[in-house]
C-alpha cells in the first residue's frame, strides 16, 4: 500500500482542500507531474489546467486552476493557485468569458512580452476548455 502525504490547495479566497492523499497530478509549467509521498523537494509554477487528487480515503477530486506555484516536499505538497474551482463548478461559458477577457486585454497590450504571455495564456485556456464537461 502506498504511503500518504498531506496536500493543500489554497486560493487567495480560501483553503479549498487539506487532506491526506495517495497522489496528486498537477499541471506544472513543464508538463503534468504526479506527486507522491517521498517526492524530491521541488518548486514549480502551475499553468492553467486540472489538478487531480486521489485521497487516502479513495475519493477522487478534480479542480480547475488558473496558474500559481507548487511547493513539493517529501512529506507534503502545497499548491498556491491564483484561482481554483472544483471542476464540477466550472462551466465552459465561464471559461469562454475568461478567454474573451484575455483576448480583449491582448488587443490593448502594447509591449511584445505582455502580448506573448497573453497569447500563451489564451492557448492554455483553450486547451483547458477541452477538459471541462459541456454544460
Amino acid at each position: 500500500m502506498p504511503d500518504n502525504f498531506n496536500f493543500e490547495l489554497v486560493s487567495p479566497e480560501r483553503l479549498l482542500l487539506s487532506e491526506q492523499v495517495v497522489d496528486v497530478v498537477i499541471p506544472a509549467s513543464e508538463g503534468e507531474m504526479t506527486v507522491m509521498a517521498h517526492h524530491a523537494p521541488t518548486m514549480t509554477t502551475i499553468k492553467p489546467g486540472v489538478v487531480k487528487v486521489h485521497s487516502a480515503s479513495g475519493k477522487k477530486q478534480d479542480y480547475v486552476v488558473f496558474g500559481g506555484f507548487a511547493d513539493i516536499l517529501p512529506t507534503g505538497c502545497t499548491l498556491l493557485a491564483e484561482s481554483a474551482i472544483p471542476v464540477e463548478d466550472m462551466s465552459r461559458d465561464e471559461l469562454d468569458r475568461r478567454i474573451n477577457a484575455a483576448k480583449a486585454e491582448l488587443e490593448d497590450a502594447e509591449h511584445h512580452e505582455h502580448k506573448s504571455r497573453l497569447e500563451h495564456f489564451i492557448m492554455e485556456l483553450s486547451h483547458l476548455r477541452g477538459s471541462i464537461p459541456q454544460d
